[in-house]
C-alpha cells in the first residue's frame, strides 16, 4: 500500500505574459498572451505528485482573499489532502508575475506575502501522522524549514529538500537529509562550485554527501540529471523535446521524483520517470496546468 506524502510549501497566483524578448531596464514591449494561473513552488509540486497517483498532503498559507479562495477551491479539485491548510489575516496570498520570451525561458519576480508567514506554529503534530516521505522547498521561513526538517527525522520521515530559491544554508539544514534536489545554479550558491563538468558535479555532490545528505540530484535541465548516491554516480539525460515555457519543469521533476520513489521505485527508474514528466510540462504554458498525469508517462 502506498503511504500518503507530505508537501510543505509556497502557494502563490501565476501572472504570465509571453513575449519574444524580456525588456531591457526601462523598456516597455507589447506581449501577446496573458495568463493567471496557480503556481507557487510547493504547490506545483503536490499538483505534480497527485497527478501522477501520489496521495499528498499538501501545507501552505494563503491570505483571506480571491487568490487564497482560488487556490484552494483548485487543490479541492485536484484531490489534495489541504486539512491543514494555514490562513493568513494579515497578509495577501503570494503572487508571481512571470515573463516567458520566445526561447521558453522565464523570468520571475515574486511577491511572498502570506507564504513567509507558515511558520511553525502552524503545523501541529497531526501534519506528520502517517507520513514516510516529505519534500520541502525554500519559499517559505528558513525557520520553518529547519523545524520542518528536524520533525521529520525525530519521526522518521524521509526529508526531499528542493533548495529554491537557492541560498546558502547553514550544515544543520543539510545534515541528515534522505535527498536534495539543487539545480545549477542553486548548486553554485550552496557549494561555491560551478557544476560545468563531469569532475565539478561529481565535485558537488561530494560536498553534499560531506555535509551529512544521503542521496543528491543535480538538476540540469535540459541536459538531465546528476544522480549521486551508494548505487549510482553519473549523469541521467533528460527527454529532447520543443520547449515553450520551462516555468514548472523543476515543480514538476521534484514532485514526480516524490511520487516514484514513495512508490518504491530505484533510483535510476525514478529520475527517468521524473525527467519524462518534467519534459512533457516543458512543451506547455503554466505551472500547475502543465503537469501531466500518470496515463501520459505510461
Amino acid at each position: 500500500m502506498e503511504h500518503k506524502v507530505l508537501i510543505i510549501g509556497s502557494s502563490n497566483t501565476d501572472m504570465v505574459v509571453k513575449t519574444e524578448e524580456f525588456p531591457k531596464p526601462g523598456e516597455t514591449v507589447l506581449g501577446g498572451t496573458f495568463l493567471m494561473n496557480p503556481g507557487g513552488k510547493g504547490a506545483n509540486q503536490a499538483v505534480a505528485a497527485a497527478r501522477l497517483g501520489a496521495d499528498v498532503r499538501f501545507v501552505a498559507k494563503t491570505g483571506d482573499d480571491i487568490f487564497g479562495k482560488q487556490a484552494r477551491d483548485g487543490f479541492v479539485k485536484e484531490g489534495l489532502d489541504i486539512q491543514y491548510f494555514a490562513k493568513s489575516q494579515d497578509l495577501a496570498s503570494g503572487v508571481a508575475l512571470i515573463t516567458v520570451n520566445g526561447k521558453g525561458e522565464n523570468e520571475i519576480v515574486v511577491a511572498s506575502g502570506a507564504n513567509m508567514d507558515l511558520l511553525p506554529a502552524d503545523l501541529p503534530d497531526a501534519v506528520f501522522e502517517d507520513i514516510e516521505m516529505a519534500l520541502i522547498q525554500l519559499e517559505i521561513p528558513l525557520e520553518t524549514v529547519r523545524y520542518v526538517i528536524r520533525k521529520c527525522q525525530n519521526e522518521n520521515i524521509k526529508v526531499i529538500l528542493n533548495p529554491a530559491p537557492g541560498v546558502k544554508l547553514a550544515d544543520d539544514f543539510l545534515n541528515g537529509l534522505f535527498l536534495i534536489t539543487p539545480n545549477e545554479t542553486e548548486t553554485e550558491i550552496m557549494t561555491g562550485i560551478v557544476t560545468d563538468s563531469a569532475e565539478a558535479l561529481q565535485n558537488a555532490a561530494a560536498y553534499f554527501h560531506q555535509k551529512g545528505v544521503q542521496n543528491v540530484i543535480i538538476t540540469l535541465g535540459s541536459k538531465g540529471v546528476f544522480l549521486s548516491n551508494n548505487e549510482f554516480n553519473d549523469f541521467i539525460p533528460a527527454l529532447k523535446v520543443p520547449a515553450v515555457d520551462t516555468t514548472a519543469a523543476g515543480d514538476v521533476f521534484n514532485g514526480a521524483i516524490l511520487k516514484a520513489l514513495a512508490s518504491g521505485e530505484n533510483w535510476v527508474k525514478a529520475c527517468h520517470f521524473a525527467c519524462k514528466a518534467a519534459a512533457i510540462s516543458v512543451t506547455r504554458m503554466g505551472a500547475q496546468s502543465s503537469a501531466p498525469y500518470l496515463s501520459e508517462l505510461v
